[in-house]
């Protein structure tokens, strides 16, 4: 049988005895200008927003995380070093739009062509690092290798055709699987990440008049330090931005802009929603008691139950609405049970954001009981066929 116990957080009861009282709750709505959205709280894993996030949308621009995602492997792997000097192709050249202004026939040092990418958004840059790296030397090998790889972490509606986001057919990303690789670009490479909030870069002289980072908050004091922006005619204004503050950081992604102006301005109201509207607060520390389950057929008669490890989640800062927390779980439990086994889980809601479910352990090992403890069960089967009552007297009797 399964026990549901439901409670608002405000309330003592024993099932579910929670240390947060009084939790002010109810997210204030916030609409995005921007034609797809993902908003995600790295810190405690809450996405805050998700508007046409599953969308696969022209990435432009934007794509070319995942070319320097794949390039940061190779050094960290030993397959290539960001000393090695790779070779400038015509088919590198033959790129139009952003440019590191590259020359067919030089070659480049891969700490400058990862800047290239990243400062100046170069597409010629990343075709040199797409053919250094694919299988068989050629830019559209090395988008295949882009595909399988983002399919490997967990980005399933992105398709890549070139290592740069330039227009192509099936070259397809969604705010979310962005997201999701901005997210492992962050906690993957600490040591290449500050690349991305680097304001310019000046290469060889060749880029006078474009040598700043056009990514838009990094400048304004929000905290930001990533990471790429993106714009074609197609795809619109776009940015996968991310600002860290306090403990908190957050990584956001909007594609659909109308105007460089307009990216700029929505980048800087999704950030100063998700960290003024929402805070992290601790709901529950490890070892808490949130009750007890029954044990059939142990030298103990009930377990209590209880986390593993401290609960903090975001919540939003203003409002009326309660937080609510569910204590599901499976009620008797047969012996023998072992501290630490899952028993359950808690399912706590919030206004405006995705439900918790946190696993919920025995604190305590309870053996499988002796003679007298199997001698009672059997005689509360043989009862529960005559007499429910009487069965359910001795089942609770000693507890």
């Amino acid at each position: 049988m399964t026990l549901r116990h439901s409670t608002l957080l405000r309330l003592a009861l024993s099932v579910c005895a929670l240390l947060l009282v009084g939790i002010a709750a109810a997210a204030q709505s916030f609409e995005t200008k921007a034609g797809a959205a993902y908003v995600y709280d790295q810190s405690t894993d809450t996405v805050l927003l998700a508007k046409n996030a599953d969308a696969p949308l022209p990435p432009a621009s934007m794509s070319k995380l995942m070319t320097l995602f794949m390039a940061f492997e190779a050094i960290r792997d030993g397959r290539l070093h960001v000393t090695d000097e790779l070779l400038v192709s015509q088919h590198a050249m033959d790129y139009q739009g952003s440019s590191m202004f590259l020359r067919s026939g030089e070659r480049v040092k891969v700490e400058d062509l990862l800047r290239g990418i990243i400062v100046l958004s170069g597409n010629d840059a990343s075709a040199v690092i797409a053919e250094a790296l694919s299988p068989d030397g050629t830019e559209a090998g090395f988008a295949r290798l882009m595909t399988g790889r983002a399919r490997e972490l967990g980005m399933t509606h992105s398709t890549f055709a070139n290592s740069n986001g330039w227009p192509a057919i099936g070259h397809l990303m969604s705010m979310q699987d962005l997201g999701i690789l901005a997210d492992h670009i962050i906690r993957d490479f600490p040591t290449y990440y500050p690349l991305f909030s680097e304001t310019e870069f000046h290469f060889d002289g060749r880029v006078p008049s474009n040598s700043q980072n056009r990514n838009p908050i990094l400048a304004l004091g929000l905290g930001a330090d990533g990471l790429k922006t993106g714009h074609t005619t197609e795809a619109g204004y776009g940015l996968v931005g991310s600002a860290k503050q306090g403990d908190r950081r957050v990584i956001f992604v909007i594609s659909g802009l109308d105007s460089a102006a307009a990216r700029a301005e929505e980048s800087e109201r999704i950030l100063n929603w998700a960290f003024r509207q929402f805070a992290e607060e601790e709901l529950l520390k490890a070892g808490a008691n949130l009750g007890e389950a029954k044990i059939w057929m142990g030298e103990a008669a009930r377990v209590g139950l209880t986390v593993t490890e401290d609960i903090k989640l975001l919540l939003p800062t203003f409002g009326g609405a309660e937080v609510s927390a569910e204590l599901i779980y499976k009620s008797p439990v047969e012996a023998p049970v072992r501290a630490g086994q899952e028993l359950g889980e808690l399912v706590i809601t919030r206004p405006e954001l995705p439900e918790v479910r946190v696993p919920v352990v025995a604190d305590a090992d309870v053996a499988r009981g002796g003679f007298a403890v199997r001698l009672k069960a059997a005689a509360i089967v043989l009862l529960r066929k005559f007499s429910p009552e009487a069965a359910d007297a001795l089942s609770e009797a000693n507890g």
